[in-house]
């Protein structure tokens, strides 16, 4: 018999009891003896006064840079695991909103004078992109704590050395110089390292040399030498950079440049954990590794949240998990890019297009819907309609139609998620 997470269970005073089976609280809520508090996660609330004979619950989090795994245990059992995908799109957003609000400024319209009032930054202040990050981590871990009785917070952080991760035989004073140090600049640097040779066509004797961005910087590349890569003058030209060029089908052929963001982004979190969770266990990949192979759980987050929690042998463990994804619900810049089709007249005032509509008919945008016995999210509104993705972000469309569009009338609302997706998945 299939085992899913188990429910979460309040009293009558909003304290958490120790969670039960899906069909006891089905039971339960079909006797009355109990009503629906919270959806996701799904938290019921009794309404009789019943005995409150509690354990330990253990909540194993496994942090991480673009997901979290989070896993809660009793004794011999599981009684919840959840994977939660944070969002990677804050710093680009941020800066597809400083284009815009830049060359509004340069336009005939409504003027935004600039703001400097929120450039204040404190020792502990973070980019917007990896802050996000930091709160949802913490929000999450709150969130569950707050809907088990006597949490013990387990929690495996990451100690990272960039330096020497890009060269491991960095040591001592090394430290302090960096790639280019006895280089005349980057440039220099980068023909020694790929030995004087055109990294394209193979040839160096007889060539004139330059650098080339993998990333061009207009698609968010940097100008570290990770980034940088040496070319001849032959194969460093206009034509080249285009579709069907040399170095363009060079790009497409080769790996992406090793990036380095989520070490440092990991360094400070650890910081942050100890300062918000002093009383939490703290655990390190290292020691997660062998102990799950131990056990015989594959590798995923939810799986290593498990052994972090500090189970030692698995009784019982669901046969789901819950996939919670960050959903934007709404654009904040007050204008477009480019102009709508068929206005007559420039956008001078804040009005949104019809694509950023939160609701239609009783419908809001990322609501879970049923569309012809398949389950999806709004994504987005039409005149008349909706677009409906599936957990896959694939379109759900009506049999024998061309458009991604689906009418209201074909709509049949589960439930309401606001900014938040939960997916359930087997095992």
């Amino acid at each position: 018999m299939k085992q899913g997470n188990r429910v979460f269970v309040l009293n009558m005073r909003d304290e958490p009891l120790m969670p039960c089976s899906q069909r006891k609280a089905r039971i339960l809520l079909k006797k009355g003896k109990a009503v629906i508090n919270k959806y996701n996660p799904f938290t019921i609330q009794l309404t009789y006064a019943t005995g409150e004979t509690k354990q330990d619950c253990h909540i194993g989090v496994d942090t991480g840079a673009k997901h979290i795994g989070i896993a809660i245990t009793s004794e011999d059992k599981v009684f919840y695991k959840a994977e939660v995908e944070l969002r990677q799109d804050v710093s680009s957003n941020l800066d597809t909103k400083r284009i815009y609000r830049r060359s509004r400024r340069n336009r005939k319209c409504r003027y935004r004078k600039p703001r400097f009032q929120n450039r204040k930054r404190t020792d502990k202040w973070l980019p917007p992109s990896l802050q996000n990050r930091v709160n949802h981590t913490f929000n999450w871990i709150d969130k569950f704590s707050a809907l088990v009785p006597n949490p013990i917070l387990h929690i495996e952080v990451g100690k990272f050395d960039t330096a020497k991760m890009i060269n491991p035989d960095i040591n001592g004073v090394d430290y302090q110089h960096g790639q280019t140090y006895g280089f005349f600049d980057e440039r220099y640097f980068v023909f020694a390292r790929d030995n004087y040779t055109c990294q394209v066509c193979g040839k160096s004797k007889g060539k004139i040399l330059q650098t080339h961005h993998i990333i061009y910087r207009s698609n968010g590349g940097t100008d570290r030498v990770d980034n940088l890569i040496t070319v001849c003058t032959d194969c460093h030209t206009s034509a080249n950079h285009k579709k069907g060029g040399i170095l363009y089908k060079w790009q497409a052929e080769h790996k992406k440049v090793k990036q380095y963001k989520e070490p440092p982004f990991m360094n400070a979190l650890r910081r942050r954990i100890f300062d918000k969770y002093p009383d939490a266990i703290i655990t390190y990949g290292s020691e997660t590794t062998p102990k799950r192979k131990e056990i015989g759980l594959e590798k995923t987050h939810y799986n290593d949240a498990i052994v972090i929690s500090g189970i030692e042998t698995i009784k019982e463990n669901p046969d789901e998990w819950l996939l919670i994804r960050q959903f934007r619900k709404k654009k904040r810049s007050l204008h477009e890019a480019t102009a709508r089709k068929g206005r007559k007249e420039p956008n001078r005032t804040q009005k949104r297009n019809r694509k950023n509509t939160p609701c239609c008919k009783g419908f809001w945008l990322n609501d879970k819907v049923s569309v012809l016995g398949q389950v999806g999210y709004i994504t987005g509104f039409t005149s008349g309609g909706a677009y409906i993705k599936n957990k896959n972000d694939e379109y759900i469309t009506l049999p024998s139609k061309s458009y991604k569009q689906v009418g209201i009338s074909n709509l049949r609302l589960l439930s309401h998620n606001n900014n938040w997706q939960y997916i359930r998945n087997a095992v």
